[in-house]
């Protein structure tokens, strides 16, 4: 057996494999052997045709092929320990010749990342700054939220709510039927079809309505692109909203620990200054790793991003799964393949790898270390949020993954210190280069 190393690019050996001819026979007459037991020939009990009988009863190419299935898995193993090479995930394998068998493989190492100086990083924390404007449009939304529908006498108005009747069909199929459907009059909506609430406008209660409306060419339901719908619609009661008066008792009703609108407004600031300072933490965070990026020197092997590709792909698969939506469905929506989704993918998922690996080379440099201790106490605030009837699962579960939880708070750790010492105002520190 011939190996050649053709070349090593972004952390994968390209490698070229020739069999030698006598590999090749000692591998046929093994393919022989399997074949031969279980092909029925005429005139030979099963196993004891000989192999000249056996090739011209089921093809000189079949045995080959068996032959070349066996040797190939054997002679890539040899390969690598001849090449002295320590592969993260299943290669790609070709064959490219069968006179010699040779077959080339890609074979995805560990990757290789080299670290820029990140005491030269300094971006300056943006602060928090929440106005009060912003404090009167949650104060607006929980008006929305504790209001009273009021029954009204005349015509349905923008921003009604109405409790409808309504029959449909487009081309003599069921489009919706409906009795009793609470509805939101609001002009551009597009349920159940663009242009439904600007024809129920001024409609009063118990009048009665046909219409037609022509969905567009990109409706969502493709079948039903640019078809006419039939409505017919009844009226039954119409609802305008009453927005309770902002006064103490607003307030107490909103929160069992505001006495009045002064603390109910303190609370709420607060609240938006968490939210505010957990975003620019997050941004801050982002563009740091981010600068580390891009003065160090990254290569990895393809595979790493594809896998996590499929690690997001199964994540929104399950999250659409468990929202009740059928997939199928859900791609015609949005028009996409699941193809189309893992490209959609793929510069998230490349974000993320480069993330990782920086940091997780950052955590090895800086010899940042995590005690069992720590480890524990994660699983114990993971185990804080999981549901009771699913925690006994979840607690095996996380027990039996200290490894991946040590490694995410070594990541943690790194990504908290590169952040510190990005901060404008700190003086740069000693760091250990390789």
């Amino acid at each position: 057996m011939k190996v050649t190393k053709d070349k090593t690019e972004n952390s994968q050996a390209y490698l070229t494999v020739e069999m030698e001819p006598a590999e090749l026979e000692a591998a046929m007459q093994q393919a022989y052997k399997t074949l031969v037991k279980k092909a029925n020939i005429p005139g030979f009990r099963k196993g004891k045709a000989p192999r000249n009988i056996v090739e011209s009863y089921i093809g000189k190419e079949s045995i080959m092929e068996e032959a070349i299935n066996d040797m190939i898995p054997d002679a890539y193993e040899k390969a690598l320990k001849e090449q002295n090479l320590e592969p993260i995930a299943q290669p790609e394998i070709e064959l490219t010749k069968s006179e010699p068998v040779t077959f080339t493989a890609v074979v995805p190492l560990v990757p290789v990342i080299t670290l820029g100086d990140y005491s030269t990083i300094k971006i300056t924390p943006e602060e928090a700054k929440v106005t009060e404007t912003e404090v009167d449009h949650v104060i607006e939304h929980l008006q929305h939220q504790n209001a009273i529908w009021e029954p009204m006498e005349r015509p349905v108005a923008t921003s009604d709510t109405v409790t409808i009747n309504v029959k449909s069909d487009a081309e003599g199929k069921t489009f919706v039927n409906r009795d009793g459907l609470q509805y939101a009059v609001e002009p551009g909506s597009n349920f159940p079809a663009p242009g439904f609430s600007e024809q129920i406008l001024g409609m009063n209660r118990d009048e009665e309505k046909e219409f037609e409306i022509t969905l567009p060419a990109d409706y969502v339901r493709t079948e039903l692109a640019g078809k006419k719908v039939a409505f017919k619609v009844k009226i039954t009661e119409i609802k305008q909203e009453k927005l309770p008066e902002i006064n103490d008792d607003f307030a107490k009703t909103v929160s069992s620990e505001c006495q009045d609108v002064k603390a109910l407004r303190e609370i709420i600031l607060k609240d938006l200054n968490a939210r505010e300072e957990e975003r620019l933490k997050s941004e801050y965070e982002d563009k740091v790793i981010q600068s580390l990026i891009d003065i160090s020197k990254l290569e990895y092997p393809p595979v790493i991003v594809e896998r996590e590709i499929t690690r997001l792909l199964n994540q929104q698969l399950q999250y659409i799964q468990m929202s009740g939506v059928n997939l199928q469905e859900y791609l015609k929506a949005i028009k996409k393949s699941p193809e189309e989704m893992r490209k959609d993918l793929q510069p998230r998922a490349e974000k993320r790898v480069k993330q990782s690996l920086v940091l997780g080379k950052l955590a090895e440099q800086e010899k940042i270390e995590v005690s069992d201790d720590e480890v524990r106490a994660e699983i114990e605030t993971l185990m804080a949020t999981t549901p009771e009837k699913q925690q006994a699962e979840a607690r095996q579960q996380l027990e039996s993954s200290t490894d991946n939880i040590k490694d995410m708070l070594e990541i943690r750790k790194a990504l908290q210190k590169l952040a510190e010492t990005a901060k404008a105002d700190n003086k740069p520190q000693e760091i250990k280069n390789e």
